[in-house]
């Protein structure tokens, strides 16, 4: 913490980063890599024997040998014992005993090999104030309660958010990416509710370049409604600067929400559309978001009444819809992120798994604010997996007996059923398999990358991770999917590669200057703190 900061009198932590931003305040562009990038050597204990060079440079060739391969390709399939070869960016081959010639090798031997997590919906500018509500809720209830006084909308979106420059966007952004990348996250929406100005836009672009990992910035409104702020105009500067070209890691996605009202939603879904990018937006119970989904679903929304949904909306949490508008999306091709931890934590509603089995429809997966919970992805799945399952579990238990007080949604033949049969049309428990097909097929589709990742298939682009299965937390491997799912969490991810280039090896990630960044980060946490008038406790009990 800084003392003078905590005193009243915020200092300039950033001053002494001469190439952190450009000086010229008026494009307030943060200056790419700011020597945290640069090339360094290896530190002597980093085991980093036999580690290919010059990985995802056109040409460049390496074989991954000897792992169990879990492609995520019905058409590829699944290796007890397999190889995947890579040159520059592209996967080329996967299966047993590939002939590389002189391609580099990296030993995969006990490991799993695998395509990257897709995050398709995190809001990074918020890493600084990680942890801060972790005992809160969506909104201020009036309870008094620990859980329902310190609340995300009040004090993240109206307070701490609203004091945010472009450094502090700067820096949360690229933390809250290097953190993933870490965890085997190689693919992120984030949706950055922090554009107050094009200053700001343009940090939180040069971040996710930075962070090396593939991205979809998430071009949202100004959290609090900065004076200044030009939402959502900007976005045709954006797309033009930034998003010229389809073939580098991060894209563009609009934010829509609607709860900012008909004016403000209608103009950002018809700029989205303009420029041909996904729309995006927020969908659940709070915020009176009901009647307006089921007026897109009708193709009535809007000020004009002539907004519908469509096959490029991405909607995040879905829960407490009503059935017309859960059957427009699902018959508008729309694709939906659930962050089931979160949705459980905060009140956001019941995660609708259940309701989008019952449609035929499957989610991708998403960690929402790091604010409140982890950004690791294990916890994602393992959640995703243990929340549905204790639904149908429970519904399977109560067969015979008298009407439950809750309404699990049991179909009313069901009745009949004795006890332990399922009740008819009840999805089976998900698998191990289901969670991780979440995680990374549904993920690239989600984001429209399915195309390029998302799957161990050649032709794709080499987004790959391996997991080290011979630790002491996993070892004996029995199943792979199961050792994935329910047994691991970051420490075993050994190897991160996107795009063909090895991010992360042996462990460590490459080429960055951690300390200096944690430094930047949490100089950026007490600037925020003392602008926003919040006393820092490391206690706070609400």
């Amino acid at each position: 913490m800084c003392i003078l900061c905590d005193t009243g009198n915020p200092q300039n932590h950033f001053a002494s980063r001469r190439n952190f931003l450009k000086t010229a305040a008026a494009t307030g562009a943060v200056a790419a890599g700011a020597n945290l990038f640069a090339a360094r050597p290896v530190a002597a204990d980093f085991h980093n024997n036999n580690m290919p060079q010059d990985t995802g440079k056109p040409n460049r060739r390496y074989v991954i040998r000897g792992g169990s391969v879990m492609s995520m390709d019905p058409h590829v399939g699944d290796f007890a014992q397999a190889d995947v070869l890579v040159e520059g960016k592209k996967i080329l081959s996967v299966g047993p005993n590939i002939h590389a010639g002189t391609a580099d090798v990296i030993d995969a031997t006990g490991r799993i090999v695998m395509p990257g997590f897709i995050d398709t919906h995190h809001h990074q500018f918020e890493t600084a104030l990680r942890g801060f509500l972790a005992d809160g809720v969506l909104i201020n209830d009036g309870s008094g309660s620990p859980s329902g006084s310190t609340t995300y909308y009040e004090y993240v979106l109206l307070k701490f958010a609203t004091v945010y420059r472009p450094q502090d966007v700067y820096i949360n952004e690229l933390f809250g990416g290097l953190s993933q990348l870490d965890d085997g996250v190689t693919t992120v929406h984030d949706i950055s509710q922090i554009h107050h100005s094009p200053q700001h836009s343009d940090a939180a672009v040069q971040a996710l370049f930075d962070t090396g990992r593939r991205a979809a910035l998430g071009y949202f409104e100004s959290a609090g409604g900065v004076p200044g702020n030009q939402y959502p105009q900007d976005a045709f500067r954006i797309k033009q600067k930034w998003f010229s070209s389809s073939d580098q890691l991060v894209h563009m996605i609009m934010g829509g929400e609607v709860y900012l009202g008909p004016p403000t939603y209608t103009q950002s879904w018809q700029i989205g559309r303009q420029l041909g990018l996904q729309i995006a937006a927020h969908i659940l119970s709070p915020f009176g978001i009901r009647p307006i989904l089921d007026l897109l679903a009708q193709g009535q929304g809007g000020v004009n009444k002539n907004i519908g949904l469509g096959p490029d909306n991405l909607f995040v949490h879905m829960t407490g819809m009503s059935d017309l508008g859960w059957q427009g999306v699902k018959n508008a091709g729309a694709q939906v992120s659930l962050a089931v931890p979160i949705e459980m934590n905060m009140r956001h509603g019941m995660p609708p798994i259940l309701k989008m089995q019952s449609l035929g429809m499957e989610p991708s997966l998403s960690v929402d604010v790091e604010v409140t919970l982890t950004a690791d992805f294990f916890t994602q799945m393992r959640s995703m997996m243990n929340m549905q399952r204790v639904l149908v579990n429970q519904m399977i238990l109560d067969q015979g007996l008298p009407p439950n007080p809750v309404d699990w949604g049991l179909p009313p033949a069901a009745a009949a059923n004795p006890w332990p049969t399922p009740p008819a049309g009840l999805p089976a428990p998900l698998t191990t398999r289901d969670v991780l097909r979440y995680a990374t097929m549904n993920g690239a589709k989600a984001l429209r990358l399915d195309h390029k990742v998302g799957s161990l298939t050649p032709g794709k682009e080499a987004d790959i991770i391996i997991l080290d299965a011979t630790r002491i937390n996993v070892a004996p491997l029995n199943q792979v999917p199961g050792a994935v799912v329910s047994l691991m969490d970051r420490t075993n991810v050994e190897t991160v590669i996107v795009a063909g280039k090895v991010r992360k090896w042996k462990g460590r990630l490459l080429d960055i200057d951690l300390p200096a960044l944690r430094r930047q980060l949490e100089a950026s946490r007490d600037f925020v703190f003392n602008a926003a008038g919040i006393p820092q406790d490391l206690f706070r009990s609400n």
